[in-house]
């Protein structure tokens, strides 16, 4: 069966493939665009969207006139703080529990519906392959028996075949994925926007309440690992930290 998956994006594994393997360390001048080029038998622009990629992930890093180099970062030891609510609930001094609506999973021929097509881009790059799989969990978690977080989440079932088997009522997802899969890269939105139907419901909120909608996507070994929706009833909840 020929690869579907688009070249660029094999250049690009092939370089994390190099960097995760300590072929070329931290600090290390990768090989010129040109000679990637040749070596992969691909243009030089192919190359360099690779290259750009991977310096927007913070991984490779272009000086200009000197080359490009692997970014100065410990790959193994990548601490990204990512919040636990279930920490964040007893802070708080409240009972904390959690109550998985959903889990299951998605596969090749549902990630190819108009509805979940974004997923497929964001996850896979456009079609995903045959044995390409999401995860998917629904989990409302209280405190002190009031909802205070709806989180929906997608899992990439190849970095993380395990996840669908974990009981999400005992354990939580962040931790467990921290755990399991070495995050190296993370971006987060947080926005106020009117949720649907079944997120105001399972929150309590009244009609035309807006909710706080935190989003976030990590990624690891060039993958997306997670696509996460927290969302928040705007009425209750409030983010803050320290300056």
């Amino acid at each position: 069966m020929a690869n579907k998956t688009p070249i660029y994006l094999r250049i690009k594994h092939a370089i994390l493939e190099n960097i995760h393997a300590g072929i070329w360390a931290s600090g290390v001048a990768i090989p010129a665009e040109i000679t990637l080029a040749q070596n992969f038998g691909v243009s030089r622009m192919t190359v360099n969207r690779a290259i750009k990629e991977l310096e927007a992930e913070r991984i490779l890093q272009r000086i200009q006139g000197s080359g490009t180099y692997v970014a100065q970062q410990k790959y193994n030891n990548v601490h990204i703080e990512i919040q636990n609510i279930a920490n964040d609930i007893r802070s708080s001094h409240q009972r904390y529990h959690a109550q998985v609506l959903t889990l299951g999973s998605l596969n090749h021929e549902q990630l190819t519906t108009p509805e979940n097509r974004w997923l497929a881009e964001l996850f896979f790059g456009g079609t995903p392959s045959d044995d390409d799989q999401l995860h998917r969990v629904d989990i409302v978690h209280h405190g002190d028996d009031l909802p205070i977080q709806y989180e929906q989440r997608w899992v990439n079932a190849k970095l993380c075949a395990d996840f669908i088997h974990q009981d999400f009522e005992k354990t939580n997802t962040s931790d467990y994925l921290i755990n399991h899969v070495p995050l190296e890269y993370g971006d987060y939105q947080i926005q106020a926007v009117m949720p649907p139907h079944e997120v105001r419901t399972a929150l309590l909120m009244t009609e035309g309440e807006p909710a706080l909608l935190h989003t976030r996507h990590t990624k690891s070994q060039g993958m997306a690992v997670t696509f996460v929706n927290m969302w928040h009833a705007g009425s209750r909840f409030s983010f803050g930290g320290q300056l």
